[in-house]
């Protein structure tokens, strides 16, 4: 039996994924970003009959006092799932945007990452963290710029936090999941956010030609348990790749742009 403490399980694959944890056996402390979250997941898990499984708290990564109360739980896995991301095409999407991306996405998810760390180190604890981070750690797409930038910085952090660990022997390991487009609402809305700013009369990047481009994208996700189903089977075993990539037709996708990477040309005129 796994103790785990997942953030970002107010909704999607997070809520979906702690509640999968919890019938699969797993202690789960499922943390959520505001308090009516808090109050929403704990009727879900008290009407699915998980309570004795399944702890729901308040975390809102950024939030240094809530980050601090979460360390009082007894977890061996870090599973760090909260996320944000605001949509537009990253040569006009305002830099504060992009900034407050990063401040959630990688500064405030490597400040929980290194609070949980030395958790595990001064207690022995030959703990694990899980890094929820995305196809777009890996590859880029239009108009999600900033968000794949941020994940992009995620997965450096992950690797090199692989590699300290592995070396300091302390025992802990770092696992990343990197999923595919799903139907969560995340991507859509993430979309959405694009029209809060983007204005044809200032931007020369036109509504029109941004909202084509996320219809498509929006149109080829996939049924959200299909990942939720992986990411239970990844956290639960005691081992597993360094790297999940899901479907598997993302995968193939992912290791076919980064090697037209090495063959594509740049022309001049």
């Amino acid at each position: 039996m796994k103790k785990v403490l997942i953030t970002g399980a107010g909704s999607g694959l997070g809520k979906g994924t702690a509640i999968g944890l919890a019938r699969a056996g797993h202690a789960v402390i499922a943390t959520t970003q505001i308090w009516p979250q808090v109050s929403e997941l704990r009727a879900q898990v008290e009407e699915l009959g998980l309570a004795d499984r399944v702890t729901v708290d308040k975390l809102d990564i950024l939030d240094q006092r809530d980050v601090d109360s979460a360390m009082r739980y007894d977890f061996d896995t870090l599973v760090s799932n909260a996320g944000t991301g605001f949509g537009g095409p990253l040569a006009e999407i305002p830099v504060e945007l992009v900034r407050e991306t990063f401040e959630t996405n990688v500064f405030s998810n490597l400040n929980l990452m290194q609070r949980a760390i030395r958790k595990f180190v001064d207690a022995g604890t030959r703990g694990r963290l899980v890094i929820v981070s995305s196809m777009g750690g890996m590859l880029t797409a239009y108009g999600l710029g900033a968000y794949c930038s941020s994940k992009h910085a995620i997965e450096g952090i992950a690797a090199t936090l692989r590699d300290e660990l592995a070396q300091g022997g302390t025992g802990i390991t770092v696992q990343t999941i990197n999923p595919g487009a799903y139907d969560t609402g995340f991507n859509d809305r993430l979309g959405d956010s694009t029209f809060h700013w983007q204005d044809d009369a200032v931007n020369f990047t036109s509504r029109s030609s941004i909202e084509k481009v996320f219809s498509e994208i929006m149109q080829r996700q996939y049924d959200p348990q299909d990942m939720i189903d992986k990411m239970v089977e990844v956290i639960g075993a005691d081992k597993g790749n360094y790297r999940t990539v899901w479907p598997l037709a993302t995968e193939e996708l992912v290791k076919q742009v980064q090697q037209d990477a090495w063959t594509r040309q740049v022309i001049s005129e």
